[in-house]
Parts: C-alpha cells; sequence; structure tokens
C-alpha cells in the first residue's frame, strides 16, 4: 500500500495554476496535464479550495492559487487532500491474538515507532514549498512555456 495518489495529483494541479497564472486553468485544462477526467481535477481543486489554498468563484472558469507559491508547503498540500490522519500513515492490524507474547505487545512496540516515522516524514513535507516544486519543473523544462503544451488539445 503507499501514500493516496491525490497528495501528488494536488501538487501537479497547483504546480499548473502557478505556472498558468497569465492563463485560464480550467479543470479541462489541468486534466489534460494530469492525463485524469476533470471530475477528479474539480473534486481535488474543491479540497484544495476547502483548506483555503486555491481560490474559485461560482459560474467563473478556471482556479488560481490564493496565497504565493513560496507560503503553501507540501505538507499543507498533504493536509489539504485528506491523504492520512495524524499517526495513521502506517497501518496496525487490529486483532492479533492476546494470549501470544507476541501478539500481546506488538502494537505497543510498533506505534511510537510508526508515529515517529510519520513525524519525520511531515516535517520534510513542512520544509518543501510549493515554489521549491514549481522551481524544480523550470529548471528542467526551461525552454518551454506552459502554453506550449496545447495541453486540451
Amino acid at each position: 500500500m503507499n501514500i493516496s495518489t491525490r497528495f501528488s495529483v494536488a501538487i501537479h494541479i497547483l504546480s499548473v495554476l502557478e505556472l498558468n497564472k497569465s492563463g485560464l486553468s480550467t479543470s479541462d485544462y489541468i486534466a489534460g496535464s494530469v492525463n485524469t477526467n476533470p471530475v477528479v481535477i474539480r473534486r481535488l481543486i474543491g479540497m484544495l479550495n476547502k483548506a483555503g489554498l486555491v481560490e474559485v468563484r461560482p459560474g467563473v472558469a478556471g482556479a488560481k492559487l490564493k496565497g504565493s507559491a513560496g507560503e503553501i508547503s507540501l505538507l499543507d498540500i498533504y493536509r489539504a487532500v485528506d491523504v492520512v490522519q495524524e499517526n495513521s500513515l502506517f497501518a496496525v492490524h487490529e486483532h492479533p491474538n492476546v494470549k501470544c507474547p507476541v501478539g500481546k505487545n506488538i502494537q505497543d512496540a510498533i506505534v511510537p515507532v510508526f508515529s515517529l516515522a510519520q513525524n519525520a516524514m511531515e516535517r520534510v513535507l513542512q520544509e518543501v514549498t510549493l515554489q521549491d516544486i514549481v522551481q524544480s519543473i523550470s529548471h528542467k523544462d526551461s525552454g518551454k512555456d506552459i502554453d506550449a503544451c496545447n495541453l486540451e488539445g
């Protein structure tokens, strides 16, 4: 099992919004870049809007970042799309055999380690901003404009 793709798709969406600031970023346009259905994009944009990361207006096509890309951490995005709840990244089987010394004590032994691992990952995500991601994308494809992608075509 791995972390839901909602997280990476949400980062993708916000990166498109940042790189296409001067253009119209509709769900169809973004879906062309993500290579998915616009309904998926609209659902995630709704979650990002609820978290205060994007701005959408009823009756007006497109979305835009609510703040600057440098103010949005990957942890903000991670939390916005409900990837996992606090201290639940790693699932623990719920009904071990309590008559067995391992079964009786396994949860108490591993849950604190799992919690530390999740906290460490979240600290890393807090340190990386959307701007860092966008700069990495721009550096890798420095000569291309986002409009050259013909995402809707």
